[in-house]
Formats: C-alpha cells, structure tokens, sequence
C-alpha cells in the first residue's frame, strides 16, 4: 500500500532543500508524493495543480460486503482505510483506521497509517499522540520513528526532536529501508547547517 512507502518518497528528495524551508528558506517547487501536503499551505510551492488518484470503487463495495457480514473484521477495516488513504481520502481513512484499531488496538502499522492520515488532514498534534500510541505497541517500530521525524521536522519545524527519532530510526535499523531514508534526513539537517541539536545533548 502507498502509505507504507509514502515517507521513502520523502526520503528520495533533497532533504537539505526541504528542512531549509523549514528553517525558513522558501520551498522551491518540491512535492514529494504526499508527505509535504501538511506542511506547505495549499498551493504554495506545489507547481501545477495535481490530481487525487481515483478510489477504487469496486474495491471499497467488496469490503464493505464483508465488514457487512462480518462487522469485527479487522484487517477488511485496515484494507477498506488503506484503499480511501491510497486515494487521499484521509477523513474515510481516518474513520476506518479507527474502526480497525477498536477492534485490533495492537496493530501499530494501522496506528501508523493513523497517525499519518490526521497529518495529511492538518492534524499535526493529533499525529504526534498517534504515533507515541505506535510506539507503545512496538517501541522499535522504525516506519513510526521515520513518520515522527518527518512530522516534527515539517509540521512543528522541531528539528531537534526530528533529529533525536531519525537517529533512533538508524540506530535500530541502519541497513532498512528505514534506516536509509532516515540516514538522508540526517544529512539534510548536517548540509542545513542544523546538525547537533538533540534534545538533552
């Protein structure tokens, strides 16, 4: 599903670009597939207007059908958010990926997906509590740190704190994927010339 490779999209861009917008140097046209939409206003440096991919209508009929016939069908809940999120319908992905957590609270991939829905739905603080109930479930949840990091760098310009979950991203998981894209942000924040500032350090 996308929202599993929706931060790896962040982690291909020029991180030292990105996190100088955060710091305060205008963004200079870059969207990564989604992983900005919170964190520049609507139609600033977005270039051309771009459309939402369609919903998959069949799809989300036949998992209605069975949440219909079998309402304590958690991963039906998971699949049916995952196909409203791949379309960018975070308020129906927000709904299920709730729906799925009741049933299954253990699930921190869906608390995740979660978190990173009430993000792109200008949810910021929202995010932030989701993910620490991510990471409740599974403290070395690595896709939840790399989300933490993104999330504290674009939507709190905390760069200290996006630095301190990126480090433990590559302290767990170097050679990850995770670990990879993490390791990138790393290196944005070291070109922007923000490189030390952990919180505690």
């Amino acid at each position: 599903m996308r929202s599993d490779s929706i931060v790896f999209a962040v982690a291909g861009m020029c991180f030292g670009v990105i996190l100088g917008w955060v710091i305060g140097v205008q963004q200079a046209g870059l969207r990564p597939a989604a992983a900005l939409t919170a964190a520049v206003p609507a139609g600033e440096g977005t270039g051309a207007a771009r459309q939402a991919p369609s919903l998959d209508e069949a799809r989300v009929q036949s998992l209605m059908t069975v949440i219909k016939n079998d309402p304590e069908n958690a991963g039906a809940a998971v699949e049916l958010a995952n196909t409203y999120f791949d379309a960018e319908q975070y308020a129906d992905a927000i709904t299920w990926y709730e729906e799925s957590l009741r049933l299954d609270p253990s699930n921190p991939d869906a608390s995740t997906d979660l978190g990173v829905s009430y993000y792109y739905s200008g949810l910021t603080d929202r995010a932030l509590e989701q993910f620490e109930v991510s990471l409740a479930i599974d403290p070395g949840h690595t896709k939840t740190m790399l989300n933490q990091g993104i999330v504290l760098a674009f939507g709190r310009q905390d760069l200290a704190g996006a630095q301190a979950a990126w480090e433990g991203v590559v302290a767990l998981a170097p050679d990850s994927p995770q670990g990879q894209a993490a390791s990138r942000a790393l290196e944005g924040i070291t070109a922007a010339g923000h490189g030390a500032a952990v919180p505690g350090g």
